[in-house]
């Protein structure tokens, strides 16, 4: 599975981007999606995940309430909607794909597929 992440860009402190992530196979659809994010000097964190059929939904702390992600299987393509960012929002963004359990969905060593970034960067 290829996954190629796009959306990024800089914006100001209060602002929104969308950012999408669009997947090379059909197989994608049984798959988990997640995004990541990592900041200079930074470890790499997670920010959310969606289950194969969209229902279930997971989120950082940090973006609980802020971002939304979603997927669209008849498209291959999964989205992070990223209100209100803040600052400390800046990152290299990355898609991320693979068939995790639930105890292991924010654990970024359990997804086998990842896409090449996008940086997001917010101004105050």
């Amino acid at each position: 599975v290829q996954l190629q992440a796009c959306g990024g860009g800089l914006v100001q402190a209060g602002g929104s981007l969308r950012l999408s992530c669009a997947a090379s196979e059909r197989t994608f659809s049984s798959y988990t999606m997640a995004w990541f994010r990592q900041a200079p000097g930074k470890e790499r964190e997670f920010v959310a995940a969606v289950r194969w059929s969209g229902g279930s939904t997971y989120y950082a702390d940090s973006v609980k309430g802020r971002f939304t992600i979603s997927r669209d299987n008849a498209k291959n393509t999964v989205y992070l909607q990223m209100n209100r960012l803040k600052p400390e929002d800046t990152a290299v963004y990355y898609c991320a794909a693979g068939r995790v359990i639930h105890s292991s969905i924010r654990r970024g060593e359990q997804y086998n597929y990842w896409g090449q970034g996008t940086q997001v960067t917010v101004s105050s």
